[in-house]
């Protein structure tokens, strides 16, 4: 049994894997992965499929359906990868240990946030740490191509197509990831198995219309933030329009500029970008504010993975599931593709910026620092440089 063949690591070849191995990884990963769901993605793929805990059809399997499901894309792939091990314990445990680090981190910042009546450092440190997140993120965004596209000409085609659509409309369009799987479908599924294949949606579909409907509403906090991860596709990025709507404008909770620091708290954190609701959360109701928020945001995911990954599972040898995934992860891999274009043009304003996310990219590319380094570094730029 050979050990370390990256991608090409099948089920003959798997390793077991502890829980507590499992939880280890998990709990450093949200601790110490800084880059955004994209990156946090790219992670996984790096470190766990070398070494024979996941396969690489399971990871891509995850990444599809984290795709397809609403919700933070990163806390949905790792509770996956829980469940998938080590069944609705792994789930849980994995999921509460990589969300940890960064709420931790995000509560002391809302304190001293609360304390010093602004955050100013923090707009330094932003100033120079997204330049290194877009490299992080763009070099993520290759990786994931190449293991989720692989050779196949029709899904690449799909790939481009869905890239260029996200950068036109500077959104991610879940619906592209429905259409392409029903694409993946059509092109690898036999024709005479249609009649077979129809019957698993309603199994598959039938536990979703359950998950929503018996989402907790304690409170209008929690009921806000059930409602944005159950309704919000895409990345962990995905959901900041979301947010302004509702924080900003409709509940009337934040200021233009304390959302904009949220922002600013989720992104230069590592773990998840969505631990910015435990930022607004804070804002509003303090402690128990903040976890309220980070957990209502979290509890769709989680219930998700329990309902709806056991029919991935069940049903994962099936053609036109296999067919769809294929068709919903070039969507998928096109979509982070644009993205990374979409946050570049945000984040690169000036000379400085682009010089430092050129530099990272080649650090990155080159020499492969180790992106915690390129971060304490950009963040250290970032306040001898920022002019307010």
């Amino acid at each position: 049994m050979q050990e370390g063949r990256g991608d090409d690591v099948d089920t003959r070849s798997l390793q077991p894997v502890g829980l507590w191995q499992l939880v280890r990884y998990f709990l450093r990963l949200g601790a110490f992965g800084f880059g955004g769901p994209i990156a946090l993605a790219g992670y996984m793929q790096r470190d766990l499929i070398p070494r024979a805990w996941i396969t690489k059809q399971e990871y891509l399997e995850g990444l599809a359906f984290s795709q397809m499901m609403p919700g933070p894309l990163a806390a949905q792939l790792a509770m996956w990868i829980g469940y998938i091990r080590h069944g609705t314990v792994g789930a849980s445990l994995v999921g509460i240990v990589f969300v940890l680090p960064a709420f931790m981190i995000v509560l002391a910042i809302s304190y001293l946030y609360v304390a010093f009546q602004g955050l100013t450092i923090v707009q330094a440190l932003f100033y120079g740490i997204c330049p290194v997140v877009i490299a992080i993120v763009a070099h993520s965004a290759v990786r994931l191509a190449k293991a989720t596209v692989g050779t196949e000409r029709r899904m690449w085609l799909i790939f481009g197509i869905v890239a260029l659509i996200t950068i036109v409309s500077r959104a991610e369009i879940a619906l592209l990831f429905v259409v392409s799987g029903f694409i993946g479908i059509l092109l690898y599924t036999p024709p005479g198995s249609w009649k077979k294949q129809a019957q698993l949606i309603p199994g598959i579909m039938a536990p979703v219309a359950g998950i929503t409907a018996t989402a907790p509403l304690l409170c209008k906090l929690a009921g806000f933030f059930v409602k944005a991860g159950a309704f919000t596709f895409g990345s962990g990025l995905a959901i900041v329009p979301f947010l302004h709507q509702g924080v900003v404008l409709n509940h009337q909770w934040l200021t233009e500029r304390q959302f904009l620091d949220a922002v600013a708290v989720g992104i230069i954190t590592p773990g998840p970008v969505v631990i910015t609701a435990a930022f607004v959360g804070y804002l509003v109701a303090g402690f128990w504010g903040a976890l309220t928020a980070a957990a209502a945001v979290f509890l769709p995911v989680y219930l998700f993975v329990l309902f709806v990954g056991r029919y991935i599972i069940r049903y994962r040898e099936h053609p036109a599931l296999k067919g769809f995934v294929k068709g919903a992860t070039a969507a998928a891999s096109g979509a982070i593709a644009g993205a990374t274009v979409i946050l570049g043009q945000s984040s690169i304003t000036d000379i400085p910026t682009a010089v430092i996310g050129v530099v990272s990219l080649l650090l990155i590319w080159r020499w492969k620092v180790p992106e915690p380094l390129l971060i304490a570094g950009a963040a250290v730029i970032g306040i001898l440089l920022y002019n307010g």
